[in-house]
């Protein structure tokens, strides 16, 4: 068995159940046949929670985040988690009509039963669909408008903060999350979080976060994830994120 493949059944073996059967049948649509996508389905109101659509073609970030992770990142990752928190609220009607995003904030609320699946699947769709929305092709470059002046701020420059973020994913152990958050104080600060714990579920607003899981870099970085967590600011859409700095603002 050559490196890839076992590279290969690693990643599908992450999150994605028996995969590995099915991988060469997946569709090969062209990544490019991709929609925009629109604001991440997250209220219950309509019905089930919508796996939202990659913004780009699945290789529009290489060479820095390969096709085949983006493919099965949001797939099967992702719409694994789409799936089994659908599943969860089908077992409490009365929680339609909240947001996820308020169940997250709220979880001492959720019901018992699905409190944790809530907590691990609503959160790995929350994170993802933030995720997807603030990288872009051909992003990166030193941050614009109201966000970097409040980077300069809370961290003197650039540099600095790029340098924390980067060691507190670096030092994440095992799977989670690295973020720049607007905590209760109104302050930015970076945070980790375990699995796909969110902010949402501290009482922080998440400006931007990166993946640190092994799926989401495996592949190309294998252990390398320092050399990921570099190669990430490449791809980064401070437009996007700028917009997610603007509604920090409101987050009470």
């Amino acid at each position: 068995m050559s490196i890839d493949r076992r590279h290969f059944l690693f990643l599908v073996g992450a999150g994605v159940g028996t995969f590995a059967l099915e991988a060469c049948a997946l569709a090969e649509k062209s990544p490019s046949e991709n929609p925009s996508s629109p604001e991440p389905k997250s209220d219950t109101t309509k019905g089930a929670i919508q796996l939202p659509p990659l913004p780009y073609a699945y290789d529009a970030l290489e060479p820095h985040i390969d096709a085949k992770t983006m493919q099965f990142h949001h797939d099967k990752h992702h719409a694994a988690y789409v799936k089994n928190l659908n599943a969860a609220l089908e077992k409490h009607p009365q929680l339609k009509g909240r947001t996820v995003e308020e169940l997250l904030r709220q979880l001492d609320k959720v019901p018992a039963d699905i409190r944790k699946t809530v907590r691990n699947n609503g959160g790995g769709h929350v994170n993802h669909s933030m995720f997807w929305q603030i990288m872009k092709p051909k992003g990166g470059g030193e941050p614009t408008g109201a966000i970097a002046t409040a980077i300069n701020q809370n961290f003197g420059n650039f540099a600095a903060f790029k340098k924390q973020f980067n060691e507190a994913g670096a030092g994440q152990f095992g799977s989670g999350w690295v973020w720049l958050v607007r905590n209760k104080n109104g302050k930015l600060e970076v945070t980790t979080t375990a699995n796909q714990d969110t902010p949402l579920s501290q009482g922080k607003y998440p400006i931007l976060g990166n993946d640190v899981w092994e799926h989401a870099y495996y592949l190309n970085y294998q252990n390398r994830r320092a050399d990921y967590l570099e190669a990430w600011w490449n791809v980064v859409n401070w437009d996007e994120i700028n917009q997610r700095f603007a509604a920090a603002s409101k987050f009470a």
